[in-house]
């Protein structure tokens, strides 16, 4: 068991305290927290914090800290999600813990411009998982939350794109918001779900057709790969984007006689 134990680091900061693998027990000021691997939790770096290893297994703990003033939320918001559990498997949690997992796997090819910007993402996508944990979304500032928001639902339609169920209504409930408000964000990138879903969708196929690899793969397979129902619409959809039929695209992609 290994024990860490920091003393009034800096005032009016917050620390993130993130399991990124095994379980961690977080103490502070009376309050404990059990975090699983990809959950995280809020501490207040001006108080004496306790980590500890909670299971056998070996665990790993990454610590982020952010200037209080610096997130969308009040002080008593702030003092409510003090040492409790945030889940990272789901929703903008998930986002969150994925990309500081990511951020810290691959962290000495950043370099020092990367840093500020991957901390404004970061500090986004922070600000708009505490908000949904004390149900205060429209106190994220429109420009913040925003951003985190269509970001969450960008990556949940890329992970999603094989499931012929994906629509506007399964992205809108996925991400608690309503039909109407997924439309009204989406008209800050000119676009709409549908069509960011459709478009990802082809160029998925067009990739696939590029490759020799799966040359032998029938077009309609990998049609319905990508989420495409029907072989006769998926034709029509690629031809319409394309200005070609996909197994002539294919063809002439791969050198293959017409």
């Amino acid at each position: 068991m290994i024990e860490t134990v920091l003393r009034g680091e800096v005032p009016k900061l917050c620390s993130v305290v993130f399991a990124q693998r095994g379980e961690l027990r977080v103490t502070q000021v009376g309050r404990e927290a059990v975090l699983g691997t990809r959950d995280f939790a809020l501490c207040d770096s001006s108080r004496p914090l306790s980590v500890r290893i909670a299971g056998q297994e070996r665990a790993t703990v990454v610590r982020a800290h952010v200037p209080r003033a610096m997130l969308p939320l009040s002080t008593r918001q702030i003092d409510r999600l003090l040492v409790t559990r945030l889940s990272g498997q789901e929703g903008t949690g998930a986002l969150f813990a994925r990309f500081l997992s990511g951020v810290t796997a691959d962290r000495d090819s950043y370099r020092p411009a990367d840093v500020a910007r991957l901390s404004a993402v970061a500090l986004d996508l922070l600000a708009a998982a505490l908000a949904h944990h004390v149900d205060t979304p429209a106190e994220v500032p429109d420009e913040s939350g925003q951003r985190s928001l269509l970001l969450s639902v960008e990556t949940f339609v890329r992970e999603h794109l094989h499931d012929p169920n994906l629509s506007t209504r399964a992205v809108a409930a996925a991400h608690h918001i309503s039909v109407s408000y997924l439309h009204r964000l989406f008209r800050t990138r000119d676009t709409t779900v549908t069509t960011l879903i459709r478009h990802q969708r082809l160029e998925g196929v067009r990739r696939d057709l590029t490759d020799p690899r799966l040359r032998d793969v029938p077009v309609h397979q990998i049609a319905v790969r990508w989420g495409f129902r029907g072989h006769a619409a998926f034709t029509r959809t690629f031809r319409a984007a394309y200005d070609i039929v996909p197994s002539d695209y294919r063809r002439r992609a791969l050198g293959l006689p017409v």
